[in-house]
């Protein structure tokens, strides 16, 4: 098999303001081979990504090529005219961007955007690039594939929009695909989806790529060939079985041991402190909200119905779940940020205002919001000093030199230098920035932090690392936290309990060790089972078992009535799961499983899944039938 594209010796640096050079790509050398997929990981700050645009002989502002060659077919796109390199960008070298959504812009149809490259640099007309979209529609598996070109970004899900991403880059049909983190933000089931379909695409187009991510797991399951990267070097590469199996660089030995295990019983730390009391910090009663405006008592797109959540003094209460379900919206009612338009919210014991607003100063500064994305957190044109020294002085009134040393204190707290008060966001790291983001909240000294998805866009280590913090900040200052994540293994290594949110109801809540070890909901079965496995071969594996296949492929039905799982749940009822709002069962205490099978009948379903499936199991519709 002949090298389709060829990086050798490439070296990219930026210069100090003397002019002195700094390197930051440090000879690095690979070959794809057509049909191949290579892998380059690394954590961040490694060089994967100013690699990867490498490819299309771009890099960002402030940096240069002075050595090296990028070569594709034998030629080195480095050293072509700028027209050149223009038309090769998209024709023969497309590239994928983590963020589906900044990606699409939302004011014009999906059909529209993903033919546009290839009509605007001319290698089809409008008929044959609408034509070619809609046969990748199928190919990638998307829902309505004749239609859906009509519609807009937002009408389609996230796993969607990134498949419909893969969509664009190959409608003109390139040699060598760029897929950038495509999977990160994901959730496990849908990250499974677009995994397949990415796989099943490269291999029925020919095409081959370089894939770039910090999850080896997920590396496991599409790459051919890894490349480890370290500091802008390459630390060890070699066929992904052999450097899975068997690594032999340190720092690969590293990675492999930062890999997030498959969640189980037992890998959470309980509490067990000074700071823990058996009673209720908050407590969420009968609560339904969404958006839109409420009408006769409801809101007009309803996002959680009847939800009732304890979180104890000093516990993590992990929120799991699909994106969608709820999660960040139940943080968001809790911090009074969405009033909800029934049920109650109470702090130690007193019932709190729906709308912030209305709360007392001493009630916002007890519960405190740590958005997911510190990029868009802070504010890009304040010292780091005053992004933590504002809450300072707001809350606890400390002005000043005093201001300035509880500043260091929560720099310390957080294990930052001291230093970094003077220093702007942007000359941070993204875990770095995360840790501010974290120290802002501290600053109003919370009795509770809400977690919205703050290790998401984290490599392993560097997440690795923040959860260590944040056990520490716990034992340290006895904080409780919701932690909402879709990341299953993240929230077992450090909740106490475990809410399983899916369509906006709980469908199963305990504590960790119990909702993580089988009797569970389908649903928490559905979402154990779809953490990638650091093995070549799982994902074949898991789509092969009829109830995983289905569960995946189908979608989430916000439903008033019945079960929500309904449509993919493998061990359904018909005429009962979809009619009927099912109960709640308490197979051990405090343990609760929203379900109209009896635990029997769900033991019975873990030990021998085919079997309870027999002749419970719904048609499928034809584009969902499996094998």
């Amino acid at each position: 098999m002949s090298d389709l594209f060829e990086i050798d010796n490439l070296q990219i640096q930026a210069r100090k303001e003397d002019g002195t050079p700094i390197p930051i790509v440090k000879g690095v050398s690979f070959n794809v081979k057509a049909g191949e997929v290579v892998a380059l990981i690394g954590e961040s700050g490694s060089g994967k990504s100013t690699i990867s645009m490498a490819t299309m002989a771009y890099c960002r502002p402030g940096l240069e090529f002075p050595g090296g060659e990028v070569r594709l077919h034998g030629k080195d796109v480095l050293s072509m005219d700028p027209q050149d390199q223009r038309k090769l960008r998209g024709n023969n070298v497309a590239y994928l961007a983590q963020s589906a959504a900044a990606t699409f812009n939302p004011a014009i149809t999906i059909g529209e955007q993903v033919t546009e490259a290839a009509v605007l640099h001319g290698t089809m007309t409008q008929e044959e690039a609408d034509k070619r979209a809609v046969e990748l529609y199928h190919a990638l598996e998307l829902p309505d594939p004749d239609r859906l070109g009509r519609r807009y970004p937002h009408q389609v899900s996230g796993g969607q929009l990134q498949r419909l991403m893969a969509a664009m880059a190959l409608v003109s049909g390139p040699d060598l695909l760029v897929l950038d983190e495509p999977t990160t933000a994901l959730d496990v089931t849908t990250q499974i989806e677009v995994l397949k379909a990415f796989k099943k695409v490269i291999r029925d187009e020919g095409s081959a790529a370089i894939y770039v991510t910090h999850d080896l797991a997920v590396v496991a399951q599409v790459a051919d060939h890894i490349v480890v990267l370290y500091s802008g070097e390459i630390q060890e590469q070699g066929p992904t079985e052999k450097i899975i199996t068997n690594p032999t660089h340190p720092y690969t030995k590293r990675l492999m041991a930062a890999v997030k295990p498959t969640p189980v019983a037992g890998m959470g730390e309980l509490v067990d402190d000074a700071f823990d009391r058996d009673e209720a910090n908050v407590e969420v009663r009968n609560m339904t909200a969404g958006y839109g405006g409420i009408v006769n008592g409801k809101p007009v797109i309803t996002v959680l119905r009847d939800i009732n959540v304890k979180i104890k003094n000093s516990h993590v209460v992990g929120v799991i779940g699909e994106s969608g379900c709820g999660k960040s919206t139940l943080a968001r009612v809790i911090a009074g940020l969405l009033p909800a338009a029934k049920g109650e919210i109470y702090l130690d014991g007193t019932k709190l205002e729906a709308d912030l607003k209305n709360r007392s100063k001493e009630e916002l500064q007890k519960v405190q919001f740590v958005y997911q994305m510190a990029d868009t957190a802070l504010n890009p044109r304040q010292l780091i000093g005053d992004i933590l020294g504002r809450p300072i002085e707001f809350y606890q009134g400390i002005k000043g030199s005093q201001r300035r040393e509880e500043v260091a204190n929560l720099l310390r707290m957080v294990e930052l230098p001291v230093e970094f008060e003077s220093r702007y966001p942007s000359e941070l790291s993204g875990g770095q920035k995360q840790r501010v983001n974290m120290a802002r909240a501290l600053a109003a000294k919370p009795e509770i932090m809400l977690c919205d998805e703050v290790t998401s866009a984290l490599d392993s280590i560097v997440s690795s690392n923040v959860i260590k913090l944040l056990q520490k900040l716990r034992d340290q200052t006895g904080v409780s936290f919701v932690f909402i994540s879709h990341d299953l293994s993240t929230v077992g290594s450090f909740a106490d309990e475990i809410v399983v949110l899916y369509a906006g109801r709980v469908v199963e809540q305990g504590p960790v060790d119990e909702v993580l070890a089988p009797p569970y909901h389908p649903y928490t079965r559905l979402l154990i089972s779809s953490v990638p496995e650091l093995r070549v071969g799982w994902l074949e594996d898991t789509m092969q078992k009829r109830e995983m296949a289905v569960g995946i492929a189908r979608g989430v039905e916000i439903t008033e009535r019945g079960c929500p799982f309904y449509n993919r749940c493998p061990i359904a009822i018909d005429d009962v799961c979809d009619v009927e709002i099912p109960p709640t069962i308490e197979p051990h205490k405090d343990h609760f499983i929203t379900c109209h099978r009896s635990m029997e009948d769900i033991e019975a379903a873990e030990a021998a899944p085919q079997q309870i499936l027999h002749g419970f199991e719904k048609a499928a519709p034809d584009n969902e039938k499996v094998a």
